[in-house]
Parts: C-alpha cells; structure tokens; sequence
C-alpha cells in the first residue's frame, strides 16, 4: 500500500487542498475505512484468490455488470502501477544532476515494470519473500523521514492550518478523492484467500490493520512536509515534493535517504501490485468474463495475463504523466467500489450480516468525493473526464458484446 500513493499524491493533493492537505489524507483514509467494511465483510464470507472479482460474481452473478466493474478494478490497478513506476523514474532522477529529460521518466518506470515481471515469472514465494524484506524498509524508512522532519521543524506546520485562506470545499475534496488512491492498495489483501492461515478471520485484519498503519504514516509524513515547505514550495515540487522536504531539514545526504526508500516503497509497491491484478484477470479468464488468447506464449493463464498486465502499464507509464494517471485510477476506482457497496446492499447484506447504514455511508462518500474530482477536472483537464468515460464505455460494451458471443 505504501508506494507511490505518499511519493507522488502529495503535491498533487496540496495542489487541490492547499493547507488541508494533511487533513484531505486523513478524511482519505475514513472514505476508505468505510469502504474496506465491505470488503472486510465480503473477504470474511468469502475468502479466495479471486478477491474483488469474486466478490462481484456473488453479487451480481456471471453477468456484464460483474464481468465491467471487475475490469475496472483491474484497469484501476494496471493504472496505480503506471503511477508507481514514474513516481519511481521521477525520484531516482533527483539523485543526479541532471534535468528531467521527457523520455527518463518513463524509460526508468518501464525498466521498474520490466523487473516486476521477472520477479513475479519466479512464482508466489520469490514475490512473497521480497515484499516482506522491502515492506519492513519502506515503512521503517518513510517513519524515520516523518519523525525526523517533524523534529527539525519545530513542529511548526508552516503550510498546514485549519483556517486556510484559498482551499474550496470541492478542491479539498477533490483532493480526498485523489488521496483514496494512497489506500486502495488494501483491496489488493483480498486476493490472499488461499495464501493465508485461517483466511475468513485474518484477510480482514490484515485489511484493518494496513489501514491503521497507512494512515499514521501518511499523517506524519504530510505534517513532516508542510513543516518544512510553504504550500508554493509543495505544488512546485509536485511530483517529488518529499525528496523536496528532506532538503531543508536534512540537506543533500536527507535528499539520498528519501530517494532511496522512495526507490524502495515504489520497487515493493508495483512488485505486489503487479502479482494481484495479473491473479485477479487470471480468474476472470477461468471465469470466462473476459476473452483470453494464448497469443503462441507458453504457460499457464496466469503468466499471459501477467504479461498482458505488464504491456498495458508500460503503454500508460509512457504516454500518461502523474496528473492525468493519478485522476483516471481515482475515477475508475470509485466507480468500482460503489458498484461492490451496492452489489452487497441489493444482494448480499444478509448473507454477510452487513449494515444497511454503513453501506448507504460508503456510497455517499464515494458519491461526493467523485462528484468534486470531476468538478475539479473539469474546470482544469476536462480530457480526463473524457479519457474516463470513453474508457468506462469501451469496458461496458466490450464486455456486453463479449458475454453475447459467448452465449
């Protein structure tokens, strides 16, 4: 989960929120707890290897609607690993003295992928034994910075106030909408059913607890960050803003510290992300929710749709730049999880003891924070709602025309 969500978001989400820009990741993180309630609750019934496209398949059945959103969660995912591959190109680059070159960016994004590939061809147990090690450096590192740069501070929160003078209601939330990207990671725990002890307790837990985790990591990096740059400083760094922060605070040998957990959060994150959304497309393959060719490539399904989801970021880390990535996964994402809430409160909340109230409570804050990105995008990059929705109706027909032939 920890990834290019802290890395890359946040200049982007100070751009919208301005001084509530630690406050927007916080309210990022209770969309997503309400959110995670029913995938706590689905993963509890149904634990399996399938995760969210099995969810979708006991609530809407093997229909379009299950056979759609499922590709747009795993369209949501293909894009967050694009995002994290540049966000890894852009912070590698700030260990030289160079600019940023247009075709570096994304040549080191596609280079990040194509390891991600050879790991995930060694199987379950290289992924599992790599993302441990790195997870435990990541976290460990990203602590380290916040604490740190809180120090030097002086816990002054110089681009942090309550009472910002120029955010808007629909900025910030725009931004919240954004920053649920820095915590959808956790969907990706779903796909664990067959990989874990006593799955119908612990999926959930680990879902509750990489939250809890997330979300004080995120608030004591974004206080870090507006305690040593003014709110100018953060939009102008942008895409690199921490690497930024750790200059005033630690100096040069502060800027390699962070590069390199950066380096570190950003290698894990698209190594997990990659061995999730290649499962999640291989069960809807056996599924038969979506069409499949071997393409003459030896290997199981699995191994295609790993390449086939490794192609499709590489497409998106090269043509995409952070903004526009970062605001069609958020879309697509969305989207999605309203579908699950709404799948569970039509069909399935007495199967799964779920509450009617929380459900309606997760819809509705998906609902607002979705209405207030596209506000925002539409008064500032309206071709990412047209990408958006051009995207959402080639999922939906392509899938309706795919399930018509099959019949």
């Amino acid at each position: 989960m920890i990834g290019a969500g802290i890395f890359a978001l946040t200049g982007q989400v100070a751009e919208l929120a301005g001084e509530w820009f630690a406050l927007a990741f916080l309210a990022a993180a209770v969309v997503s707890g309400f959110s995670a309630y029913s995938y706590v609750k689905l993963a509890n019934a149904y634990p399996s290897a399938g995760g969210i496209a099995m969810f979708l398949e006991k609530a809407y059945g093997k229909s379009m609607m299950t056979g759609a959103t499922a590709l747009l969660m795993y369209f949501s995912m293909v894009i967050n690993e694009s995002l994290v591959a540049r966000t890894f190109g852009t912070y590698t680059l700030q260990l030289f003295d160079i600019s940023e070159a247009n075709y570096l960016v994304p040549a080191l994004g596609v280079a990040l992928l194509s390891f991600a590939f050879l790991v995930n061809i060694l199987g379950n147990r290289a992924v599992q034994s790599l993302s441990f090690v790195l997870a435990f450096l990541k976290i460990g590192g990203i602590a380290v910075f916040a604490v740190a740069g809180l120090w030097v501070s002086g816990l002054t929160f110089q681009s942090v106030s309550l009472d910002p003078a120029d955010t808007t209601l629909t900025g910030f939330l725009g931004a919240v909408a954004l920053a649920v990207l820095a915590y959808k990671g956790f969907t990706t725990i779903t796909n664990s059913g067959e990989e874990i002890d006593d799955p119908h307790r612990n999926v959930g837990r680990a879902i509750i607890i990489s939250i809890l985790i997330c979300v004080v990591i995120y608030l004591l990096v974004s206080l870090a960050v507006g305690g040593n740059l003014s709110i100018e400083e953060i939009v102008r760094a942008r895409d690199y803003s921490l690497a930024e922060a750790s200059k005033p605070a630690f100096g040069r040998y502060g800027l390699w510290f962070t590069v390199w957990f950066a380096i570190v959060a950003t290698v894990s994150g698209v190594i997990a992300s990659v061995f999730a959304v290649s499962r999640m497309l291989a069960m809807l393959t056996e599924m038969k929710l979506v069409p499949h060719s071997h393409f003459g490539m030896p290997g199981d399904i699995q191994k295609h749709t790993l390449v086939y989801t490794i192609v499709a970021a590489m497409f998106l880390t090269v043509f995409f730049d952070l903004g526009r990535i970062a605001s069609l996964g958020a879309i697509f994402y969305i989207v999605m999880d309203i579908a699950v809430h709404w799948g569970i409160l039509r069909r399935l909340r007495k199967d799964i003891d779920a509450s009617a109230i929380v459900l309606g409570a997760a819809i509705a804050f998906d609902l607002i924070v979705l209405g207030a990105l596209l506000i925002v995008k539409a008064q500032s990059d309206v071709l990412v709602i047209y990408a958006s929705l051009i995207g959402i109706t080639l999922i939906f027909a392509g899938e309706r025309l795919f399930l018509r032939r099959l019949n």
